[in-house]
């Protein structure tokens, strides 16, 4: 079995490598809030280390909320980690007490070694309503703009964040497309069109950007309470599920349903790709539920992925 705890669960997560130890960071909430469904609201990150990505040594945590009165007071969220100029960078979630929650934003935090970090006392990004849906909560429950994903474009030598964004109109339960922003300092970010169209999900949540064999996929994942009616219909479930592209922020398509790792039953989460010291590219999820739907809240094992002649991925 991957991480777990006794006293938490283990939700999101992200990794960066630094030489030989994989960093593992991961929202994370007390147990003993009762109801799994309170976890969004008492969540901060967590923090381990791994040479192997089964043994795991637990570090500081990461971040948790602000003090009162502080842009991210009522939540920290999930973000990405990339390594510029000798230091780290997480960009993160947050979501302020003073609007209920309702409205994300992405903050940034900097670290010399990955377990002290200082966050920037503002938000660096925040939704543009000439490409987003704003708050309006007649069509949809908040203001979607959270996860970002954080990398270094290999043509313009920018960094380039995607993240989970709501487009401005269709039909309420099918605008959820993986927003894009780039920059050349972290700090200072130009708002831009999404990277995808509407695709019938709600929300595209928790995305992910690898290259592979020469392609691009972009992972992102979903529960099917959030997708649009055909999609829970007729689509495989909850889980992640991916894109391919031939370059960093597409055009991208989808190969048949998506699916990566996805099921009705909605065993994992927010899966991510990630490479080994030795090449290998694997596959971690967040384990949702059980088979009997009961609750779980660890990290899984990691698992070997195939690259098809197609370019299908396939999590064996």
């Amino acid at each position: 079995m991957g991480l777990a705890f006794e006293d938490r669960w283990i939700l999101d997560c992200w990794l960066v490598r630094d030489g030989a130890d994989h960093h593992l960071f991961y929202l994370q909430a007390a147990t003993n809030i009762g109801q799994p469904d309170k976890r969004h609201w008492n969540a901060s990150i967590g923090h381990a280390v791994s040479h192997d990505l089964m043994r795991w040594e637990t570090l500081p945590d990461a971040l948790s909320p602000g003090p009162r009165g502080t842009w991210d007071d009522a939540s920290t969220w999930t973000g990405s980690v990339i390594g510029w100029q000798g230091r780290w960078f997480l960009l993160y979630t947050g979501t302020s007490g003073a609007d209920g929650g309702l409205v994300q934003r992405i903050g940034l935090a900097v670290s010399d070694d990955l377990v002290r970090w200082r966050k920037h006392e503002r938000p660096v990004l925040e939704a543009d309503p000439r490409w987003y849906e704003t708050l309006d909560c007649r069509a949809w429950h908040d203001q979607a703009w959270r996860d970002p994903w954080v990398f270094m474009h290999p043509d313009d030598g920018q960094f380039h964040v995607l993240v989970t964004a709501r487009a401005r109109a269709g039909e309420p339960t099918e605008r959820g497309v993986v927003g894009h922003a780039r920059s050349r300092d972290l700090r200072s970010w130009e708002i831009l069109a999404p990277v995808t169209d509407p695709m019938g999900f709600g929300q595209m949540e928790v995305p992910q950007l690898v290259h592979l064999g020469g392609r691009w996929y972009l992972l992102f994942c979903s529960d099917i309470e959030t997708q649009g009616a055909r999609r829970r219909a007729t689509g495989p479930g909850t889980g992640t599920f991916y894109l391919v592209g031939e370059a960093p922020t597409g055009p991208f398509r989808m190969l048949g349903d998506g699916a990566l790792a996805a099921d009705r039953n909605g065993s994992t989460y927010a899966g991510k790709l990630h490479q080994t010291t030795n090449g290998t590219i694997v596959f971690l999820a967040w384990r949702r539920r059980g088979p009997g739907g009961d609750f779980h809240g660890a990290l899984s094992d990691p698992r070997p992925v195939e690259v098809g002649p197609d370019g299908a991925l396939r999590v064996r």
